[in-house]
């Protein structure tokens, strides 16, 4: 099945299923919340274009320390971005902020993990409440059939499987070797329906203890389809952010406590090989005990094979060959990006509660979802 094909296929669930707008780590919480929001209920009102932003109602105010979300005026990168292109503030105070994915429709939809929520924002900026009780869910993917697969992060279920439509969930993988997964980040499908997906282990207790050894390195998995997970890379001090290359032969994995965004050849059955520094990331710091701060989380690509990645210093974009290009600014550190809307031609970011939108020259890759 054509990738096209599966976006109109979910196009139509979507309907049949009543999912229209009034129906609907990177450091956040590992513990999941209960969902603060009645069903059906928005997490904020749509908001205005005024800065900065005010919290949506309902929702976790922001810590004090953190700045508030205020638009941002971009320089301009080539092809990518123009000069003077404005980063909108569309809403803060969610609780939890990743798994963005565009949809068939035009709109746009991401993890509110700490609330157990996906919320979803459509072309005018209306917020909507897409799915509850997701069981912690935090990166997102569609497969050929145009099945929602999450990550779930809910402690004592962690897994990855089928989330929606109604009737269609299923576990896809919740271990390896019999060991449950810690704390499964992001994931990627590919146009066969293949998944990857990367294991950090659990986030830092938030009272700064430390957590008990995780009962799986990190490491990156792939799930052939209808078969069971394979460990396929290790050694990755934090895998976050994954993301498939145009033609799928590479597969690309942010490394949060890394310098460098890797990069693997896929081979035919599906596991990896020929690691490699793709591209230095700017902004890298030391942590008191030595270890690499980048704050690398989540990854998009465009239909130039361009590399986009969430950092401590904004959303960091790189050429298909590795060369850094620039970064589009960001008024609190991105956690996740996304392209979606018309001809996939909106950049949609989030991260420490808050959602972002700019319009670009570059547009997203066609032949996926992300």
């Amino acid at each position: 099945m054509k990738w096209s094909s599966a976006w109109i296929s979910f196009g139509v669930m979507m309907l049949a299923l009543g999912c229209a707008e009034d129906d609907s780590d990177s450091g956040e919480a590992s513990t999941t919340l209960p969902n603060t929001a009645a069903p059906g209920e928005a997490p904020s009102a749509n908001p205005t274009a005024a800065m900065p932003a005010a919290p949506a109602p309902g929702a976790m105010t922001p810590p004090a320390m953190m700045p508030p979300a205020a638009d941002a005026i971009a320089t301009a990168i080539p092809g990518v971005i123009a000069e003077g292109a404005v980063v909108e503030v569309i809403a803060e105070g969610f609780q939890g902020t990743e798994g963005p994915l565009g949809l068939p429709d035009g709109s746009f939809i991401f993890t509110e993990t700490n609330a157990n929520r996906i919320t979803r924002i459509d072309q005018d900026d209306e917020l909507s409440t897409f799915l509850e009780n997701t069981n912690g869910s935090n990166g997102l993917g569609l497969d050929p059939m145009g099945r929602l697969i999450s990550v779930q992060t809910t402690p004592g279920t962690t897994r990855i499987g089928v989330i929606y439509p109604a009737g269609s969930e299923a576990v896809l993988s919740d271990n390896y070797d019999g060991k449950a997964y810690g704390r499964p980040n992001d994931l990627v499908v590919s146009t066969t329906g293949a998944v990857y997906f990367s294991e950090p282990g659990p986030n830092a207790p938030a009272d700064g203890s430390t957590p008990p050894p995780p009962p799986l390195t990190a490491a990156v998995y792939h799930i052939p389809v209808g078969g069971a997970a394979q460990r396929v890379a290790e050694g990755i001090e934090r895998p976050n952010g994954i993301m498939l290359s145009r033609e799928e032969g590479t597969l690309y994995v942010n490394n949060t406590q890394g310098e460098y965004l890797l990069a693997f050849d896929v081979q035919a059955d599906g596991s990896v090989a020929n690691r490699r520094d793709f591209a230095a990331y700017d902004g890298v710091t030391r942590n008191d005990n030595g270890t690499f701060a980048s704050g690398a989380d989540g990854l998009a690509i465009d239909s130039e094979g361009r590399l986009y990645t969430a950092t401590t210093v904004g959303v960091q974009v790189f050429s298909a060959d590795g060369e850094r290009l620039g970064t589009i600014p960001v008024s609190r550190a991105p956690q996740d990006i996304a392209f979606a809307g018309p001809n996939k031609q909106t950049l949609y970011i989030v991260g420490r509660g808050a959602a972002y939108k700019v319009t670009m020259l570059a547009r997203g890759f066609a032949d996926r979802a992300k």
